[in-house]
């Protein structure tokens, strides 16, 4: 028995089929093989065909079901993880009426900061847990002033895996989890959130059905089945943005867990047991897939811009030419912690939320010519990465959340050692390093969606510690003064 995920990315979307008894992926493949392409009709525009989804999807599926040289008929059920925030507009036949505007598009940011204003932001953040800032719903209320027909045809809007799930499904479906970050789930009457509908002027009857993150969500319907190769009446049992599946693929289920990743960008991603928010919405609220009215579960996500595109800078600038990221992590530890008193402010790849949208670019402090070189510039620019993050954990700690052990992929940032201790011994937290994908982790949701596995413990028994960090009382001292010094010059 095989469990199906699908990870419907920006650049790609790749598919893992999973041995439900092991918890092992046995094949696991992605299409396009180059970065799938990104339509910018203007300045700061960013959309996708959804059609191109779907073809990526099914060549993507027939690779790892030819890979694995499986019988399509012992697939017991699909999840889906997406990239977070598209909008995608359907017409009664469930065909797109335009591209879909994806998450990095940001034409909505007036209208979402206009809502904000005029409906009050205590009203906003007690109710979305969040500004109404650039996400789906104010994505449609652009297309809404600005194309008035397509609006006009509007049947349903949908997130990518919504949309991909009634290609397969015919029906039409999401979640709070999905609502909530279109900004569209009110936390205190646990509905749609009516209030901001209607100062949109939406209509209730936009919105697919919803259902529950874990349940069936409809099955795989005989055309869908025979275009995809697969065997008809599989369910769907499991959808989630790409950042709280994220989080299920580590196990981040309860309060107090964290996951975090560290790419281009950087993200921690903590549990909340409270309905709570940040005053100065530095931080995104949105429930996690495990979210109840009686037992709240918010995934509170702090996003940083300058993460690895930092690191890659200073490779291609600054570390001796044709030198690896390993070379440049030994280079880094030839330091001391502290770097010797040089601080790096990783924000150089646009305006921060931490830094309740400022964009005041990346800076270096206490450069002295007579005692640094690139070594230190290399373990100051890891050093401010993690500050950055720690910045992020404090908001987290200011909204209750008691952070003790971060959960984190064994890749990118956290392949270097300076960046996992220093990251460890300036949280106090543990960090467990795990090998998994949002694929994989998608398929497990499944798992769970369709009674295969009866809790996330058995779901998750398989996934592989990799290693483990763990403060370092020598070290630690020197990484909080450190800290200390890199905000008091942030804060400057």
């Amino acid at each position: 028995m095989y469990l199906l995920g699908y990870d419907i990315g920006t650049s790609s979307v790749k598919a893992s089929l999973v041995d439900a008894k092991t918890g092992r992926a046995v094949a696991s493949d992605f299409f396009p093989k180059q970065e799938a392409p990104i339509k910018a009709l203007q300045n700061g525009w960013a959309e996708q065909n959804p059609d191109s989804w779907w073809q990526y999807l099914k060549e993507a599926t027939a690779a790892v079901v030819g890979k694995a040289g499986i019988n399509p008929a012992d697939i017991a059920a699909i999840g889906f993880s997406y990239q977070m925030h598209g909008l995608v507009c359907v017409d009664s036949e469930g065909k797109p009426l335009r591209d879909s505007i994806i998450w990095c598009d940001s034409r909505a940011v007036p209208y979402g900061r206009e809502a904000f204003d005029t409906l009050g932001h205590e009203q906003c953040l007690s109710h979305l847990l969040n500004s109404p800032g650039n996400f789906t719903a104010a994505k449609l209320a652009w297309v809404k002033e600005n194309e008035p027909e397509v609006f006009a045809r509007i049947h349903k809007i949908m997130l990518p895996a919504d949309y991909i799930a009634m290609r397969m499904t015919g029906e039409l479906v999401t979640n709070p989890e999905g609502l909530s970050e279109m900004m569209l789930w009110d936390f205190k009457t646990n509905a749609p959130a009516a209030f901001l509908m209607d100062y949109f002027g939406f209509q209730t009857e936009i919105l697919p059905e919803v259902r529950s993150t874990f349940c069936e969500q409809g099955r795989l319907t005989p055309e869908a089945a025979a275009e995809l190769g697969l065997a008809p009446g599989i369910p769907v049992t499991y959808r989630a943005g790409d950042q709280p599946n994220n989080a299920l693929s580590l196990n981040v289920f309860e309060p107090g867990e964290i996951a975090s990743t560290a790419g281009t960008s950087g993200v921690v991603y903590g549990v909340n047991g409270t309905v709570d928010y940040d005053p100065l919405s530095r931080v995104n609220n949105f429930a996690h897939v495990n979210h109840t009215a009686e037992a709240p579960r918010i995934g509170v996500l702090t996003c940083i811009n300058g993460t690895g595109i930092l690191n890659s800078w200073v490779k291609r600038n600054v570390a001796p030419a044709g030198i690896s990221y390993d070379d440049m992590n030994k280079l880094a530890a030839e330091v001391p912690v502290g770097a010797l008193g040089l601080s790096i402010m990783p924000f150089g790849n646009g305006a921060e939320r931490l830094l309740e949208n400022a964009d005041p670019g990346c800076s270096i402090h206490g450069l002295n010519f007579n005692t640094h070189d690139r070594r230190h510039i290399i373990r100051a620019a890891q050093e401010g990465i993690v500050f950055a993050f720690m910045y992020g954990i404090e908001i987290m700690k200011g909204l209750g959340l008691d952070v003790t052990k971060i959960h984190a992929g064994n890749a990118n940032m956290f392949l270097s050692p300076v960046f996992r201790q220093t990251l460890a011994d300036v949280s106090g937290a543990t960090i467990e390093l795990y090998d998994t994908d949002g694929s994989v982790g998608a398929a497990k949701g499944a798992g769970i969606g369709a009674g295969i596995y009866k809790d996330r413990d058995e779901a998750f028994a398989s996934l592989e510690l990799l290693g483990t960090v763990e403060p370092d009382p020598a070290t630690r001292p020197a990484v909080l003064k450190a800290y200390e010094l890199w905000k008091s010059r942030l804060n400057k």
